[in-house]
């Protein structure tokens, strides 16, 4: 019965508080918190219906223009479950956050990724973008304090001075990069979503995240591109 079926209950409730105070939650622990509020509020619970449970909070949120979403870490594949904004992109949402030279420095910084061969950018890159900004020059001291704010906020993420989107920033913004950069940003030949840590076929050009070309290619002796059947020439991680 769908009416019953969308009734939010505490345990709703209780879920999406906890998902609100972190952001962005993996599946692991979504499952965990599912059972647990369940059980606290001595709410039906089943194992295998967390998407179902998700999609009742979901229907409720819809008015406030917010959206649970699941997506994929591009490091290990693992899926997420994060709160969207809707009806704000997350530059105006991001506005209120930082201050104007700040989000010219994120921008930029998303165009090094964005164009980037493997969806990452050095800090030395993103550090002389620092003095050329247009709204306020930025010293190198300051800007480096800025991007840990963009690390701790779960917009960057960053691995030995490299800086890539975070998963939350991904899922969060994957509709804003795909129309604001219709000639770069790709998506995965496997998944269809987003990729921007990827390999790239050097002979047609398509796409693959690293989980999903370790997976698609665990099962061929030999890597052939899933498109044109070329010999895929990147190491497989």
């Amino acid at each position: 019965d769908v009416a019953m079926a969308a009734q939010m209950t505490d345990a709703h409730r209780r879920f999406l508080q906890a998902l609100m105070s972190h952001g962005i939650m993996e599946g692991s622990e979504a499952r965990k918190l599912h059972r647990s509020c369940c059980e606290i509020d001595k709410v039906y619970y089943a194992h295998d219906k967390l998407d179902d449970f998700i999609s009742t909070i979901n229907s409720h949120l819809q008015p406030l223009f917010m959206q649970i979403r699941k997506g994929m870490s591009e490091d290990d594949g693992r899926a997420h479950y994060a709160l969207v904004n809707l009806a704000e992109t997350e530059i105006t949402k991001m506005a209120s956050d930082y201050t104007e030279n700040e989000l010219e420095l994120f921008r930029k910084t998303m165009d090094l990724i964005i164009s980037s061969e493997n969806g990452f950018a050095s800090s030395t890159d993103i550090l002389n973008l620092a003095d050329q900004l247009k709204t306020k020059k930025m010293k190198k001291k300051e800007a480096e304090q800025v991007l840990k704010v963009f690390v701790e906020d779960k917009w960057l993420s960053e691995k030995n001075g490299e800086y890539t989107l975070h998963t939350r920033c991904i899922i969060e913004m994957e509709q804003y990069i795909l129309s604001n950069y219709p000639d770069m940003a790709r998506k995965c030949n496997i998944c269809h979503s987003l990729a921007i840590q990827s390999q790239v076929c050097d002979s047609c050009g398509i796409v693959m995240h690293l989980p999903c070309v370790r997976k698609y290619f665990r099962a061929q002796t030999e890597p052939r591109c899933p498109q044109c059947n070329h010999f895929w020439s990147c190491d497989i991680p």
